[in-house]
């Protein structure tokens, strides 16, 4: 799992504010940007007072604002449709992603498809996207997804039933407005959910093979490998996970907590720009077409299993982990460390009520070949993962997780 080469590697926006009360920066910064803008967002927030807010402070920048509120979870390819269908004549100068990972994905989408015209699934896959984009900025309302930097926009595609990315820097968004304020009357499954997401994603992250990229796989792949940066980006958002996500769910208007898990979001965020996510992630996404469960949940409960997959072929990881959650001994094996790190995230994960089992969520050994199947098709997360990521390794962690044994 050595990185010889030592290479360093991160995506990101032009600006990333971060702060309570940032928020308030919108204006100033959107009237930099162009002269119309659309807001893409859900109805909840829509009928917020801060929505208004937000939309008034755009207005008061001499800007002509336009909006739509009919974001939906799971961003469905039918969102795009609709809003290129509405918006596109003329397009916006500037489109602003307000909410959770969805509306932030949907602003990330439209802005390609705005831009370049077709279908959604025209830009499907790894820079399928011409050039640069309609211009956007996104102004997350969870603490998980960490939408908000990435290179990536995830649509469910309802004819194929599957979910689909647009995996290109092109869409990066160019400002990033985090204030960990819009979290606070975030619903507490919410929280726990998308919390779950960015724990996720920072374990992945760690523990994602490094590849050492060649400058041709540097300039046409997304996903190169665990490098020197997104280390760095890790330890600090594990670091932060492990004070404050507990604090999270209990006390939810704790303002520094919140602050805490909404930065190791966005830490997770510029880690899996590079890295990508791993076997959790593609086996929760064809499992997310049985269970229904929300993503954060889905594979916070197969992340026990997965790490314990993962562990013999990141040994080193797993135990400067442990070191990083406090939970190391002196002079014990990597092994021992490394175990003490994935019980510590599983206490983590229980402690915002995440699922720690898969029967629970309706997974029955019936589905298991069909999700095995399924997931290791998913060949930009299958490379990512440390182990080899077999049908046989996937029934394995789904056995497992189905009888809850985290032996």
């Amino acid at each position: 799992m050595t990185n010889a080469l030592g290479l360093g590697l991160v995506r990101q926006p032009t600006t990333v504010l971060f702060g309570p009360g940032q928020r308030r920066q919108l204006g100033r910064l959107a009237r930099r940007m162009g002269n119309t803008v659309l807001i893409v967002t859900d109805e909840r927030m829509a009928s917020t007072q801060i929505f208004a807010e937000l939309k008034a402070d755009l207005e008061d920048q001499g800007l002509r604002v336009s909006a739509f509120t009919n974001a939906l979870p799971e961003l469905p390819r039918s969102n795009v449709t609709e809003v290129v269908a509405r918006f596109s004549d003329p397009a916006p100068d500037l489109i602003v992603g307000l909410g959770g990972g969805s509306c932030m994905d949907l602003a990330k989408a439209c802005s390609a498809v705005l831009r370049y015209g077709g279908d959604v699934r025209d830009y499907f896959g790894e820079f399928a996207v011409p050039g640069p984009t309609v211009p956007t900025i996104a102004v997350p309302t969870t603490g998980g997804t960490g939408a908000e930097v990435t290179n990536l926009a995830i649509v469910f595609d309802e004819e194929k039933q599957m979910k689909m990315a647009i995996a290109d820097t092109h869409i990066v968004p160019n400002v990033a407005i985090i204030d960990p304020e819009l979290t606070v009357t975030c619903p507490p499954s919410l929280t726990a959910a998308t919390a779950a997401d960015a724990l996720s994603h920072l374990v992945e992250g760690y523990t994602a093979r490094p590849k050492n990229p060649s400058a041709d796989q540097l300039a046409s792949e997304v996903y190169v490998g665990k490098n020197r940066i997104t280390d760095v980006f890790c330890e600090e958002g594990l670091r932060l996970m492990n004070r404050s996500l507990a604090r999270v769910v209990e006390a939810p208007e704790d303002l520094s907590a919140r602050s805490d898990v909404m930065f190791a979001a966005y830490c997770a965020g510029m880690v899996i720009n590079t890295t990508g996510t791993a076997a959790a992630h593609a086996i929760q996404s064809p499992m997310a077409a049985i269970d229904h469960t929300p993503h954060g949940f889905g594979v916070g409960a197969l992340l026990p299993y997965v790490m314990r997959a993962n562990q013999p072929y990141a040994r080193e990881e797993f135990a400067r982990m442990a070191e990083i959650l406090g939970v190391s001994s002196k002079g014990a094996t990597d092994d021992t460390n490394g175990m003490a790190a994935i019980e510590r995230i599983e206490e983590l994960l229980g402690a915002v009520g995440a699922p720690l089992e898969l029967a629970s969520l309706g997974v029955r050994e019936e589905h298991f070949d069909q999700i095995a199947k399924s997931a290791v098709s998913a060949r930009r997360l299958v490379l990512n993962n440390p182990a080899d990521l077999t049908e046989d390794l996937v029934k394995e962690v789904l056995k497992k997780g189905v009888a809850g044994d985290r032996s």
